[in-house]
């Protein structure tokens, strides 16, 4: 069993040690000591990381008492070693943890939701519970949550006996064997936990909630506390300068003045739509009369805009139309329609010259192919000249 010296002080940066066991395990060692102060993951919190001695670790994992360091090197056994933890990283996993002590409290307290899942990550924290939340509701708990913080409470653990546990409410997600450790955040959580925590709740910095979702029956609820959250709010606050900038317009005004952008460029497509519809006619009405069967080939339509053209040329009486749409990488998008033939037996013939897929309905298919325009072309010729129009 490998002491823990994190339970004692979850402030402790640097401690000594004696190396009980090293032993090589893939391209890393598992490193054993008497004592620590580096948490091992557990408890939707991740490890610390650090050094033990000159040696960097980079894991922490404990099984069945014992705490295992995932370290770079070997270290001598039976040796007396320095370990010294990655203060900034292990204080911000204590904000957030901390963070999610308070918030957890306050949705068991007002909703009787559970918190049935926690996860600490990189770049954030989530919180998964059992009932719905609303965007409101969720403002209003983080506003509690920031009070708990103003009021720098003792954040207080307790090891109870097992006639004090019987007799005491708290939050808990699974069945505990063995001690129960007790973090309670006065008049806002009591809950079974096994990480370090802050020491008052003033240290955890700001707790902003920055989303709400519906998972699994239930919501899962983003959060970030102290520097994390002090981060985000200076990376949303450049950019609100620079779209201020970009939209002259004053940094409380920029969804406004977003609004009113997205609404000319909505009334800018529409005036665009019109025009290439247009357009479209116009190319329609330049078909030769001649032609029963139009084929065309064309560099700058988009979207939906081949079946509008096949349309378009089929209104004039023609028998059938096949518009071949150029891409980036020389292949074409295709749409073919006909009023007096079944075009799918046409196109089948079309994807097999031509590497080409696609289907649909009889009176119009649409797909892809690559090739050269002229053989393409010419293929078509050739097999339009074929066709029995009815």
């Amino acid at each position: 069993m490998t002491e823990k010296l994190f339970y004692e002080d979850s402030h402790m940066t640097e401690f000594e040690a004696r190396v009980e066991l090293c032993r090589k395990k893939g391209e890393h060692f598992e490193v054993v000591l008497d004592r620590t102060a580096f948490f091992p993951e557990g408890g939707g919190q991740y490890a610390d990381t650090g050094f033990l001695g000159d040696v960097r670790v980079t894991d922490v994992q404990e099984k069945n008492g014992t705490i295992y360091h995932i370290t770079e090197e070997s270290l001598e056994e039976g040796r007396n070693i320095t370990g010294k933890i990655d203060w900034e990283l292990r204080f911000m996993k204590m904000q957030q943890h901390t963070g999610e002590h308070i918030v957890s409290g306050l949705v068991h307290s007002r909703f009787s939701w559970n918190n049935v899942g926690f996860h600490l990550g990189n770049e954030d924290s989530t919180m998964d519970f059992d009932g719905e939340i609303s965007k409101e509701e969720l403002r209003e708990i983080e506003r509690l949550a920031n009070e708990a913080v103003a009021k720098n409470l003792e954040v207080l653990v307790t090891y109870p006996s097992d006639d004090e546990l019987a007799n005491l409410e708290y939050r808990s997600k699974i069945e505990i064997e063995g001690q129960v450790r007790i973090v309670t955040v006065p008049g806002y959580d009591v809950c079974a936990c096994c990480a370090p925590h802050a020491e008052r709740t003033g240290e955890i910095g700001l707790i902003k909630l920055t989303n709400v979702q519906r998972y699994k029956g239930g919501v899962r609820v983003t959060m970030l506390c102290g520097f994390r959250a002090l981060t985000d709010y200076s990376e949303k606050e450049e950019q609100v300068k620079n779209i201020s900038a970009m939209l002259c317009a004053k940094e409380d005004e920029v969804f406004q003045a977003a609004a009113h952008l997205k609404e000319e460029k909505n009334k800018l497509q529409a005036k665009l739509a019109e025009t290439r519809k247009k357009l479209l006619e116009y190319k329609a009405g330049e078909t030769p009369e001649e032609e029963s069967f139009v084929c065309l080939f064309e560099e700058d339509l988009d979207g939906d805009e081949p079946r509008l053209l096949v349309n378009q040329v089929l209104a004039r009486g023609k028998d059938g139309c096949a518009v071949f749409a150029k891409n980036k990488d020389m292949s074409f998008r295709y749409v073919i329609g006909g009023r007096n033939m079944d075009v799918r037996s046409f196109a089948k013939g079309l994807n097999a010259q031509f590497e080409g897929r696609g289907g649909g309905k009889p009176e119009m298919v649409q797909g892809s192919l690559k090739g050269k325009e002229a053989e393409v072309k010419a293929w078509v010729q050739k097999m339009t000249g074929e066709i029995k129009y009815e």
